[in-house]
């Protein structure tokens, strides 16, 4: 790829170097990035589209489906886009205002993404211990409210991160080891004192994680107590087949999570392109598997998937024919 040199100078500026000591081969690294982007979009555009359109899914589950597609999408859009410009174009500059604006919004995602995650294991557990009522405790009005309390919530959380770091001083080097703006990235780069920004962060973490860890957990405790008391095999598998799809989501989107996070924080002697590479994984690889779990996992979603993409195929045929 050609390399442009439009990496901007002055101290209004952060400098992304991708994967250091890598350079050589970014652009065989984009491939396998830029793969797992494109099939995470269309994978969450087709779910969002299709619920949308299908009035048999405006339920409670699909519309949680939904949520977590659109977050998903949002998610990897806040990284890939600026990471393939720094790939390919070698586009290496970004200013502190663009850089703080990303943070927030990689990090607002995120805890978006956990929120809906809970909701959902709060959805599976209505749905199993408390089937007569499910309609009731969990109409679409009441999925919509717990969606937007989630996205209050994470806004409130991490308005402070692009706060705090906007007063801290940097004084010697703008270069950023990394693909994008992360928080704990930036916070290193101050010459000041950045206790405060590391105690929040962490704070943070532990908060967010650890609670919606702990309410999933409770749900399936409760879940899981249920079926016991279910004496019917039949009724053991239909009960743990409803929750498998979530179960797979939520080992998909917090592993990758906790092991970034711990390494990061943690791993000193794990090599910096390690780091890197795990903290692009977490915002990849979730929104490129979630559609794929629910479409293969979910019966309803997925013959409704089936039907529009052979309706486009054969328009797709029949305006070949045409021509």
């Amino acid at each position: 790829m050609a390399d442009f040199n439009r990496t901007p100078a002055g101290s209004s500026t952060f400098i992304l170097m991708g994967f250091p000591g890598l350079e050589a081969a970014h652009v065989w690294i984009s491939i396998p990035f830029s793969l797992c982007y494109v099939i995470g979009l269309l994978g969450n555009v087709t779910v969002v589209l299709v619920v949308g359109k299908e009035q048999a899914l405006h339920k409670p589950m699909y519309l949680l489906i939904c949520m977590l597609a659109l977050t998903d999408i949002g998610m990897s859009t806040s990284v890939m886009p600026r990471a393939l410009c720094l790939f390919w174009f070698n586009v290496k500059g970004v200013t502190v205002e663009g850089c703080l604006t990303q943070t927030f919004f990689i990090h607002t995602f995120a805890v978006m993404q956990s929120a809906v995650l809970v909701t959902m294991a709060f959805d599976r557990y209505v749905a199993i211990c408390n089937p007569l009522r499910y309609t009731t405790i969990l109409s679409n009005a009441r999925v919509a409210t717990l969606g937007l309390v989630g996205l209050i919530r994470a806004i409130l959380f991490i308005l402070p991160m692009p706060l705090l770091l906007s007063r801290l001083p940097f004084c010697a080097s703008h270069v950023i080891p990394h693909t994008y703006c992360e928080h704990m990235a930036v916070v290193k780069l101050s010459c000041g004192d950045t206790t405060v920004n590391r105690m929040y962060g962490l704070v943070i973490a532990f908060v967010v994680t650890g609670l919606d860890l702990t309410l999933i957990l409770l749900s399936y405790g409760l879940i899981i107590w249920a079926i016991l008391r279910t004496s019917s095999k039949k009724g053991h598998q239909r009960a743990l087949s409803t929750c498998t799809a979530h179960l797979c989501v939520m080992l998909t989107s917090y592993t990758p999570s906790l092991f970034s996070y711990l390494t990061h924080r943690f791993g000193q002697g794990i090599p910096p392109h390690v780091h890197i590479f795990s903290a692009n994984l977490y915002l990849l690889v979730p929104p490129m598997l979630n559609p794929i779990i629910y479409g293969v996992k979910t019966k309803e979603l997925r013959d409704k998937v089936g039907k529009y993409t052979c309706r486009v195929c054969s328009c797709g045929v029949t305006g070949i024919h045409r021509v």
